[in-house]
């Protein structure tokens, strides 16, 4: 069943309220960036008290410093003036369930949607697969304190990040709502 309709219609309801939204500057009006996964249970706007307009968000699974994220944060910086970062990863993440391994032999038995158990994820669709898989690095996370000090450190060592710009480290719990600071992870990415 497609959600096609409900979107289309929510959005209808928005743009009759859109307003003077339609004004808003290009740059994030509270020049700060947030680094965070694509976790449904993680409403950004809401944990950081945002607005339309206020700060821009880069979302990818994990919320882990590829070198895609990476771009965009560069891109936030040099062309829109953000001047503080935010690494934002979060408790029960789904990418703590599995591995690089783990996830190739998945899409080997099949491209169909794998079932999450006890034991982890288990492959229950039909053949045919792909092992092109293999060929991806699927940044999972082992230690989910520790990849964020890594995420901060890769940012903060990246040649194309400035130093002055600080990168603050948190785990957002899934059943408080609260940030929790990584202070090894603040630490790494204090600007110079």
């Amino acid at each position: 069943m497609s959600v096609l309709k409900e979107v289309l219609s929510a959005n209808d309801s928005y743009v009759a309220s859109f307003g003077a939204r339609g004004t808003l500057a290009l740059p994030p009006a509270r020049q700060f960036a947030i680094l965070t996964c694509m976790d449904a249970r993680l409403d950004p706007a809401k944990y950081a008290g945002l607005s339309e307009g206020d700060a821009h968000v880069i979302r990818n699974a994990g919320g882990r410093a590829t070198d895609d994220a990476i771009r965009s944060l560069v891109i936030s910086y040099k062309l829109l003036g953000t001047k503080e970062w935010f690494v934002i990863h979060h408790s029960n993440c789904g990418m703590e369930f599995f591995t690089n391994d783990v996830m190739s032999g998945l899409l080997q038995s099949s491209l169909e949607t794998a079932a999450l158990g006890a034991d982890g994820f288990t492959d229950i669709g039909k053949g045919p697969g792909s092992t092109e898989g293999k060929y991806i690095n699927w940044h999972t996370i082992t230690d989910n304190p520790k990849s964020v000090v890594e995420d901060v450190s890769r940012i903060r060592n990246h040649p194309l990040v400035p130093k002055n710009i600080p990168i603050y480290g948190y785990i957002y719990d899934v059943t408080t709502g609260q940030l929790v600071e990584i202070a090894d992870a603040t630490k790494a990415g204090k600007a110079s």
